[in-house]
């Protein structure tokens, strides 16, 4: 195989490079395995990619190398893909301004892919929206819990955000834990879903304190699934949902239904790409609700 090759996506020229590449050495899973994920993937991710600048983390090396986060559009980033220069939420460098990339199409996440950019991580807010559109709840569970633990807690938390007329939608992180995402309106700051987050978080571990931690002290969590309320904050980003992680194997922040969470017996480390794609033809997007529309939060 050539080491680049010149390929129109939608119009737009790319030249794509080093294909044969392994970046997940344990799976023998290549740079062109990856272009190809994101292509066929791309009618469930695009949309929650669309609008949010995107935090990528590039592998050039592979996942057994050295990545690095990247949030500047880097040089060479061809002039028609969408770049918006923001200021950076939770700078200390007097509102530091980044030129954030915006993948809201094919060519670009073809592009981003080429450059072994594995992981899409964005935030809750979209760059022309007043406040967050998204609530996050983050489920790390401290060993020896793990996903079944992450799996109840989801409910749980399911149940509760659900007495306020809040939808809720699970995926797994990719690794080790799970996240819901929540549609909200858009109309409240940041500061006021992260402490709504935090209220619930807390009430939860009120009532089953064996099971749930609201605290970030490590100490505390062996045993346990913390609910990161923080994830909220408008200088965190989240995984996208059916993002690659850089794992072992090619492992992706995958949907779920709640039936599969109901069971308890979600595998992620089965939850590859080539899984992924199959259960996308299978169910289409399961988030696609995320992209609506969604209620204040409770004050």
């Amino acid at each position: 195989m050539s080491d680049r090759v010149t390929v129109k996506v939608d119009g737009r020229e790319l030249e794509l490079s080093n294909l044969d590449k392994v970046l997940y050495p344990e799976a023998g899973f290549t740079k062109g395995e990856v272009i190809d994920y994101y292509t066929r993937v791309a009618p469930a991710i695009l949309p929650h990619l669309r609008d949010r600048p995107v935090t990528r983390i590039r592998y050039p090396n592979g996942v057994a190398g050295k990545g690095f986060f990247e949030k500047n559009a880097p040089a060479g980033t061809p002039e028609w893909v969408r770049t918006v220069t923001l200021p950076s939420p939770g700078s200390t460098k007097e509102r530091e301004m980044v030129e954030y990339v915006v993948c809201d199409d094919l060519p670009t996440l073809v592009w981003l892919a080429n450059l072994a950019a594995l992981e899409l991580h964005t935030p809750q807010w979209r760059v022309d929206s007043d406040g967050p559109d998204r609530l996050i709840v983050d489920l790390d569970p401290g060993p020896p819990a793990g996903i079944k633990e992450c799996c109840q807690v989801a409910l749980l938390m399911r149940d509760r955000l659900a007495d306020d007329g809040i939808d809720s939608y699970p995926k797994t992180s990719g690794k080790k834990g799970m996240q819901l995402a929540c549609p909200i309106s858009g109309e409240q700051s940041a500061d006021e879903v992260s402490a709504y987050a935090k209220r619930i978080a807390r009430e939860l571990e009120r009532a089953h304190p064996d099971l749930v931690l609201s605290r970030m002290t490590r100490s505390l969590r062996p045993g346990k699934v913390f609910i990161d309320w923080s994830q909220n904050n408008a200088a965190k980003t989240t995984v996208t949902p059916y993002s690659l992680r850089a794992q072992p194997t090619p492992t992706v922040s995958t949907p779920l239904r709640w039936e599969e969470v109901e069971s308890m017996r979600v595998v992620p480390a089965k939850l590859t790409a080539p899984a992924v794609l199959k259960r996308v033809d299978k169910y289409g997007d399961l988030m696609a609700g995320l992209c609506e529309p969604g209620p204040r939060v409770p004050a």
